[in-house]
């Protein structure tokens, strides 16, 4: 990337094997500088969600380990470290899927993640300025968080995240199952948060349209692999990202899924 200065996180080519046996990632080196909104763009199963969980420690709880290369977050080594002691450097990450605690109430999902903090009054502060962010969820403070919307539920999980204080906030999938209009909310609700709070995140995401909207950095990820990596201008023009991902021939017309899948790929993307 071009900062010069040391990135926030710093992932060097790591390997992820499952089960001990199973090859999920292979040297993948990413960088999130300070203050920065980076995607990581790929289609289903390409290995997004498994390298978040590589940074979170979350692996290990899905029999999963980091084999080889290093991840620094402050220049400080958090390979093998157990999720609470990660989110005690300051690393949140928002699970794909909305997970909330469906028997308790918003406001109840909402204080869960406060857990590190123990002043009270700071953390009464810091459930108001969710509620700042996502004025929604002071309407449906009371309601069981299992009866709330999925839009609703992502703003929990996300502010939730968000009550921890973190550095660096891990976003799996965000845009998953929700309309458009919800879509866009949740993502400047992200944005206003990167600029205003200074949480830099690192975004998993497979609407590619979305995520170069608002990420000034972007890497691409197949078959475990980055292949690709670039500025939101470089990302958004590669004639690869517009065929593979965005579904777009060289003269705009939408391609159907199976020519795109079947499409060969260009030399450059592997080496």
């Amino acid at each position: 990337m071009s900062d010069t200065s040391r990135p926030l996180l710093e992932v060097n080519n790591i390997e992820v094997i499952y089960d001990h046996v199973i090859l999920v990632l292979k040297g993948v080196s990413l960088a999130v500088p300070e203050g920065g909104i980076v995607a990581l763009l790929g289609a289903n199963g390409a290995g997004k969600s498994t390298t978040l969980k590589a940074i979170s420690g979350l692996l290990r709880t899905e029999r999963g380990d980091v084999t080889k290369g290093s991840i620094e977050f402050t220049g400080k080594n958090i390979r093998r470290k157990d999720p609470s002691e990660v989110v005690r450097h300051g690393i949140v990450q928002v699970m794909e899927g909305r997970h909330v605690f469906e028997h308790l109430t918003v406001e109840e999902n909402l204080l869960t993640g406060a857990y590190t903090q123990h002043d009270g009054r700071a953390i009464k502060r810091d459930l108001e300025k969710v509620y700042e962010y996502f004025p929604r969820l002071r309407e449906r403070r009371g309601a069981r968080a299992g009866y709330v919307s999925g839009g609703e539920q992502q703003m929990v999980a996300i502010g939730r995240a968000l009550m921890a204080h973190p550095k660096l906030m891990l976003l799996d999938e965000p845009s998953m199952g929700l309309a458009p209009m919800l879509v866009h909310e949740i993502f400047e609700i992200v944005s206003r948060l990167n600029r205003e709070e200074g949480v830099s995140v690192l975004l998993a995401e497979q609407n590619v349209l979305i995520a170069l909207r608002f990420a000034d950095y972007a890497y691409v990820m197949e078959n475990g692999r980055v292949v690709l990596d670039g500025d939101r201008k470089t990302i958004s023009e590669n004639e690869d990202i517009k065929e593979f991902y965005l579904g777009l021939s060289g003269v705009g017309q939408r391609k159907s899924y199976r020519d795109v899948k079947h499409y060969k790929r260009r030399k450059r993307w592997l080496s």
